[in-house]
């Protein structure tokens, strides 16, 4: 038997309310802020899967693809078509990254500098 279940991923950021509108928008889930403003989390209409965003004071946003400020972490999305999604991920707020290391993936900076990657399958 598992120690624990349905893991969550909690991101650091400056603005949690605005970085949960991004991801929720790329992934189409739905998109919760408490009265705080200071945590918002997203998930998908099944509630199967969640990802929380914590503002941060002095939020320092990771580099890439330098470990100057260390990435800590970076989602993997996968997408039909790499061009379509560039489009639509940056249409809402990213920014491609000047550092492309592969084809079969872009990596984007969100809202908060923090990395990502589209991937096709």
């Amino acid at each position: 038997m598992a120690i624990a279940r349905f893991p969550g991923l909690v991101i650091d950021c400056p603005d949690a309310a605005a970085l949960a509108t991004f991801y929720g928008a790329m992934l189409e889930w739905d998109v919760k802020v408490d009265e705080g403003d200071d945590w918002a989390e997203i998930r998908p209409a099944d509630g199967s899967n969640c990802i929380s965003f914590q503002q941060v004071a002095d939020f320092r946003a990771p580099m890439w693809p330098g470990q100057g400020g260390p990435q800590q972490m970076h989602l993997d999305v996968i997408v039909d078509d790499l061009d379509e999604g560039e489009a639509a991920v940056v249409g809402l707020g990213a920014t491609k990254a000047d550092h492309q290391p592969g084809n079969s993936f872009r990596v984007f900076l969100d809202p908060a500098g923090h990395p990502f990657c589209i991937c096709v399958d």
